[in-house]
């Protein structure tokens, strides 16, 4: 019984994810993050001894490896299929959470490093985006787009897709996913060989 009400570490991990992708990082503290996910903050540090930034570094790639599941799934009807998935998923979360929610990966990432130092989030931030692009790039290869441009579209289509995220948060609409959207299908849709 008391293991059923213990919070598991993958629900600390996934709160502390909804957290950072509505605070940032530096705005949120682990006590903060413990209390999101309705965990005790002694089983907070006995998931995460090293703290704050191992907690971070554990919800970017969590975000990571739940948007890679998702575009694997659809990408396996071609890539524009893909793309609407992956601009989907992140006009759910910004419309659900009335524009207070974006991207964890992407919270951590603009985060001011300390002077010389790349903390272990941020490195996980840089891997997380490029296994998107790696994913979207493969599945443009597939599909009979050059190496260079499928990997360039990749890039292109993740960087749009974060910073309009941030677009929709500021202006409190989805309209510029949206527009985003429409021309990154038509991109998507041109360089690939049917």
């Amino acid at each position: 019984m008391a293991e059923r009400s213990a919070p598991s570490r993958e629900r600390i991990v996934a709160g502390a994810a909804d957290m950072i992708s509505r605070r940032g990082l530096s705005a949120t503290s682990i006590r903060e993050m413990a209390k999101h996910a309705k965990a005790p903050l002694g089983s907070t540090y006995h998931y995460f001894p090293e703290g704050k930034q191992q907690l971070a570094t554990e919800a970017v790639r969590y975000t990571g490896e739940w948007v890679a599941r998702s575009l694997r799934k659809e990408l396996e009807s071609g890539p524009v299929e893909g793309l609407r998935a992956f601009l989907a998923l992140w006009r759910k979360i910004v419309v659900e959470s009335d524009f207070h929610a974006g991207c964890p990966v992407l919270a951590v990432a603009i985060e001011e490093p300390p002077a010389d130092e790349i903390p272990p989030a941020v490195a996980a931030a840089a891997a997380v985006f490029a296994q998107w692009e790696a994913l979207l790039a493969a599945s443009l290869r597939e599909h009979g787009t050059e190496a260079e441009q499928a990997a360039q579209l990749a890039t292109l289509v993740v960087a749009a897709v974060e910073g309009t995220v941030a677009m929709c948060r500021a202006k409190r609409s989805a309209q510029p996913l949206d527009d985003t959207a429409e021309q990154l299908q038509a991109l998507i849709a041109g360089a690939i060989k049917h």
